[in-house]
């Protein structure tokens, strides 16, 4: 299957605003059972979730602490795709962000801990946040 593919990245200041969106056929389907999500990765670090979304049987969406209130995400099966919009970025917001889609995504987030079993990642999208 097609890998996902992340973008949006960049570098701003801190307290500026960045949407990230990530597309692939695994997310064109609007009733899939899948949660699907957004991992962060620092250097030197494991992906670890931070947003997340279930769309079937009912919409649900899950955030990490750190990020609760800051960051949105949503998901337009038409356009297959994946989004996070990022508010209110901060220093710890730095990192490379990933999608994913599985049964464990949402889990991953609520912990933010990485996912339990392998997944063939995408290439991700850096986001650089400055003081």
């Amino acid at each position: 299957q097609a890998h996902l593919v992340e973008s949006g990245g960049g570098s701003v200041q801190a307290g500026e605003s960045l949407i990230l969106s990530c597309t692939g056929p695994q997310l064109a389907d609007a009733d899939t059972a899948l949660c699907l999500g957004w991992f962060r990765q620092w250097p030197g670090q494991k992906r670890v979730g931070v947003a997340s979304l279930v769309v079937w049987p009912l919409r649900q969406t899950y955030y990490a602490d750190p990020v609760k209130g800051r960051f949105t995400i949503s998901h337009d099966s038409a356009k297959s795709t994946l989004y996070l919009r990022m508010n209110s970025l901060n220093v710890e917001d730095s990192g490379m962000y990933f999608c994913a889609a599985s049964t464990d995504v949402c889990a991953a987030t609520i912990s933010m801990r990485p996912l339990k079993h392998d997944f063939d990642w995408g290439q991700g999208t850096q986001v650089t946040v400055s003081s």
